[in-house]
């Protein structure tokens, strides 16, 4: 008898082997209808795949992660077999899963129109709708580079040939269409009911500029028109919010191929930077930190001596003087060592907390730099703590509960994902260090009834970390806040206390930052809030206009109440319709406008409207002022004064 257990731990008797549809069947039909794949003792298979172990087995549909992949992988296939038969000439290459989508790269000598796109998704529409198995056999590497090269897809047979002699491999079939790949995939076409073809760009094969450029045409795929539909409108979300766009609208900041990957800062965007360092350096000195300020250029020597320079030597910007070799910082942890070990310190004095607003520099690609949420010169709001071994969840905890405090202030505490990213393949210092740093931030966490999930190999090469993932207000998550132990720089640089025996040890040490970067962080609340920040961010956040040219001093009046009770406040003092200057103003986002004309210069009053074109009515200034402030001290959570 063959024993078949299940992922809810019940178990099934089978006769003879079975395929993974055999036993969805043998569970329900309409489990049978939905099934994509198996989960065979942990390995992906096909449906088609023959059991003959006893084994742990999971049918996979499309609410599965590994379901959507295995729907994008296939759509993959069907996007090259769709091209393949509207296009017999271009050549196949490679077409990989990507987050949320996929892409395929071919070899075609003209580029691609948008005529051609829709034409190749009509086609996938036909090719999906007919239903065509999908099969799967198995060649020498030897076989199949001549198989594809009989078909004239040369590169194709180019990949097979970088694949060492005596491996056996897969390939796919549907129609007429066959591909190398490891699988699995859909049963049929017929399961791919909700894809889209997004865009075509120029990539080079294998990524090397020498090679000849391919045209690579992205696509994304859901297991539902429902699910697809939510995602493109996101997408089409996401582009209005375009915190790009919204800046320059906004008049926030620019940048410049002068200065790849660095942001200059106008008037408007540094207010709304000044309000978060100033927010932030607040709560950290209530929460005991200290701020610091470390250097920019430091010794190269004191980067190896840390094992930064082992890893992230080549994404240092080095420069030269006095035959010294120095680098710009990319992350200030080894700097903080160096404040921490000015004078001898005691058990009595820890935990030490130092924080600094650490200008770092880091030599990313120019392809991979985006606005200000991907660049070459960031901010960060970096910490670092070192404390005893007895004290780790103590500090862990506390920050915990600072992070989680500052997003519910800027509004995106409802859905926080928290994650451990545990020790890499490349680390340094002991196993049982990391297991015990691993199982100090779970332990934390669990005392702070706080769910969080495994990244396993994503920690740094120093320790494990905590990760907090925010959801914006369209659906889509930002990694920002982390708390890192170490065991091990503060060995490397020498680090120490005096025990209560009198003896001294290498403290621990706990890297953390709330926002990660204030660049990025600043970026991502544009998009978040598309612009129309609350009333305690906003660069300005009341405007005062006068009807005509003859309440000019009256709007200065008010003006100066209002920025005299510390609000940021100005006045619109143009010879414009007032109309004009509302709908100027509303463009600019400012929560509040204040219009005053002859019966309010009489009574001491102005007229109060949002951005939104509520009308808040006609009120002495002292009411507005009360309105304002009760504004700004809900921090995110918009007033319904708003």
């Amino acid at each position: 008898m063959l024993t078949i257990t299940l992922p809810d731990g019940s178990q099934r008797q089978f006769d003879k082997p079975v395929t993974v549809l055999e036993v969805a069947q043998n569970i329900g039909a309409g489990l049978a209808k939905a099934a994509l794949a198996g989960s065979v003792d942990g390995v992906p298979v096909d449906v088609s795949y023959l059991i003959s172990n006893d084994a742990a087995i999971k049918i996979i549909t499309a609410k599965d992660p590994l379901g959507l992949e295995v729907i994008r992988h296939s759509a993959a296939h069907l996007l090259a077999q769709a091209v393949k038969q509207l296009f017999p000439e271009a050549q196949v290459t490679i077409g990989p899963v990507i987050e949320n989508g996929f892409f395929y790269d071919f070899a075609f000598d003209r580029a691609f129109t948008p005529d051609d796109m829709a034409k190749i998704e009509a086609r996938m529409v036909e090719l999906a709708k007919a239903a065509q198995p999908v099969s799967r056999q198995t060649m020498s590497r030897n076989e199949a580079i001549e198989f594809f090269k009989g078909m004239g897809e040369n590169f194709k047979a180019e990949i097979i040939e970088s694949i060492p002699e005596g491996e056996t491999l897969s390939l796919y079939s549907q129609g007429e269409f066959t591909d190398l790949c490891r699988g699995p995939h859909v049963p049929n076409t017929e399961h791919l009911k909700a894809f889209k073809l997004m865009s075509v760009a120029g990539a080079y094969w294998r990524g090397d500029s020498k090679n000849q450029m391919l045209q690579r045409i992205y696509g994304t795929a859901f297991g539902t028109d429902k699910d697809l539909k939510a995602h493109l409108f996101q997408l089409e979300e996401a582009d209005k919010r375009d915190h790009r766009k919204i800046a320059k609208a906004l008049d926030l900041f620019h940048l410049q191929e002068e200065a790849p990957g660095m942001v200059f800062w106008h008037e408007n965007g540094w207010t709304i930077w000044q309000v978060i360092e100033q927010y932030i350096r607040q709560k950290q000195k209530a929460a005991g930190y200290s701020e610091i300020r470390t250097p920019q250029v430091v010794d190269v020597s004191l980067w190896k001596k840390s094992g930064h320079a082992e890893k992230y030597i080549d994404n240092m910007f080095l420069t030269h003087s006095e035959n010294r070799d120095y680098a710009i910082k990319p992350m200030s942890c080894p700097c903080h060592v160096q404040v921490y070990n000015q004078g001898l310190k005691s058990y009595r004095d820890l935990p030490v907390r130092l924080a600094e607003f650490g200008n770092c520099h880091r030599n990313e690609s120019s392809g991979s730099l985006h606005g200000i949420l991907r660049v070459r010169g960031m901010t960060q709001d970096d910490g670092h703590v070192f404390c005893t071994e007895d004290q780790i969840q103590d500090e862990i905890s506390s920050f915990m509960k600072l992070a989680l405090s500052v997003y519910a202030d800027f509004g995106l505490d409802q859905s926080v994902r928290v994650k451990i990213a545990s020790r890499p393949e490349k680390r340094i210092g002991a196993d049982e260090l990391w297991d015990k740093a691993e199982q100090s931030l779970a332990n934390a966490l669990e005392a702070l009834n706080i769910a969080f999930e495994w990244l396993p190999g994503e920690g740094a090469f120093y320790g494990p970390k905590v990760e907090m993932h925010l959801r914006d207000s369209i659906g889509r998550e930002w990694q920002c806040g982390t708390v890192q132990i170490d065991f091990f720089i503060p060995e490397r640089l020498e680090a120490s206390y005096v025990t209560e025996d009198n003896v001294r040890k290498v403290p621990v040490m706990i890297h953390r930052a709330v926002l990660g970067s204030m660049e990025r962080f600043i970026g991502m609340l544009i998009e978040h809030y598309a612009g129309d920040f609350p009333a305690w961010l906003a660069p300005t956040q009341a405007v005062v206009m006068g009807i005509s040219e003859k309440h000019t001093i009256y709007v200065n009046e008010i003006t100066e109440k209002l920025q005299k009770a510390g609000f940021r406040a100005r006045s619109d003092l143009r010879n414009e319709k007032i109309g004009f200057k509302i709908r100027e103003q509303t463009l600019q986002k400012v929560p509040f406008l204040l219009v005053a004309g002859d019966q309010e210069a009489e009574q001491g009053t102005v007229s109060v409207r949002t951005r939104k074109g509520k009308d808040l009515g006609v009120m002495p200034v002292s009411d507005f002022i009360a309105i304002l402030e009760k504004a700004v001290a809900s921090l995110g959570k918009i007033t319904s004064e708003e």
